[in-house]
């Protein structure tokens, strides 16, 4: 046995076998999973079909052969359910039966992950010793470790999934993504700037059947979140392995705004709905600016007299203490004057 580091992407080891750190419940939703549905679709088309037939079980491989290198997609179960931490004796069994199949398949170079670190929460240090010893017998076989470490930048994901199709819902964001960037002012695209753009372009009657509920940072669509990482790769990047901390940055990829602009030349409706959001915007093109701007629309429709600023302003300071102390009585006026001013109350 020959074990080297493994360094920079394990998608593009060039290596027999790669091994996907799974789940049985036919979920890849973050980290190295995500990366390996990103990055061979039929793989997790597979696995999910695998899982629905209780086939994917702690300790026994889900192998997916291929025609190209790498030759081999070994699913590795390390959890039952996604949000579960991961357990050791399901390492300790699983690697019992990955050595059973390379020595059967005639694997001679395998690709390794941290098995169950990282997400899944198991200590390296205790789970190394379980690979290396399980592989000491098998003198034949390159394995590429890859400790744990960062998940690799969102422009170094692989993604071979087919690009979506662009639809209105996806033309009418992806543009007014597009107008808010070219505000001139490097301003950064977070995930929070997104969600309150959604949210004022569908108030604003773009139908767009985003399901907003009042959140820490105002209204929020998690919807809207599964949206955006079904273009990830494709129309945006940021969101690569999974992430989605209100703070993530999104960049839009080339051609995209061109593309949803184009696709939106025959929408009247939709191009006037943008421009109405993008007029009552103006001044406030930043995270904080458009949280506070969703979170007081939110309380004059949800829950205070629109006409009242004063019971606009104690509504929004008894929304969380973060409101309370960061958003000042002068921040709220200007919000709610601006709402008023352009006919959103």
């Amino acid at each position: 046995m020959t074990i080297e580091s493994g360094k920079g992407n394990l998608l593009t080891a060039e290596v027999d076998a790669l091994v996907n750190t799974v789940n049985t419940e036919g979920v890849m939703g973050k980290g190295l999973a995500l990366q390996f549905k990103k990055a061979f679709p039929e793989n997790f088309v597979s696995y999910e079909r695998a899982c629905k037939a209780g086939e994917v079980v702690p300790g026994r491989m889900h192998i997916v052969h291929r025609l190209a290198s790498p030759r081999f997609i070994i699913n590795f179960p390390t959890k039952k359910h996604w949000r579960n931490p991961s357990k050791l004796e399901y390492v300790r069994d699983g690697l019992r039966d990955l050595v059973t199949h390379v020595r059967k398949l005639g694997i001679q170079s395998i690709a390794i992950p941290p098995l169950g670190c990282g997400n899944g929460g198991l200590d390296w240090a205790d789970v190394k010793p379980l690979i290396v010893q399980s592989f000491e017998a098998l003198h034949d076989v390159r394995v590429v470790l890859f400790e744990p470490a960062d998940a690799p930048s969102a422009d170094k994901i692989i993604d071979r999934r087919e690009t979506p199709v662009m639809t209105p819902a996806r033309g009418a964001i992806l543009a007014l993504m597009g107008r808010y960037i070219e505000t001139g002012y490097n301003y950064r695209l977070s995930l929070v700037e997104v969600q309150k753009l959604a949210y004022f372009l569908q108030d604003a009657g773009e139908p767009l059947r985003l399901e907003y509920r009042a959140h820490h940072y105002g209204p929020y669509a998690d919807n809207l979140r599964k949206a955006l990482r079904n273009i990830e790769g494709h129309y945006t990047r940021g969101m690569g392995d999974g992430k989605n901390s209100p703070e993530t940055p999104l960049e839009l990829l080339p051609n995209t705004v061109t593309s949803a602009r184009e696709f939106l030349k025959t929408r009247p409706e939709t191009l006037a709905r943008l421009e109405r959001v993008v007029q009552l915007i103006d001044g406030f093109e930043t995270p904080f600016g458009m949280e506070l701007l969703g979170t007081v629309h939110w309380v004059m429709r949800h829950e205070a007299n629109s006409g009242d600023v004063e019971g606009v302003i104690a509504k929004v300071h008894a929304w969380s203490e973060r409101k309370r102390s960061q958003m000042k009585d002068g921040h709220i006026r200007a919000a709610w004057t601006r709402l008023h001013a352009q006919g959103w109350a």
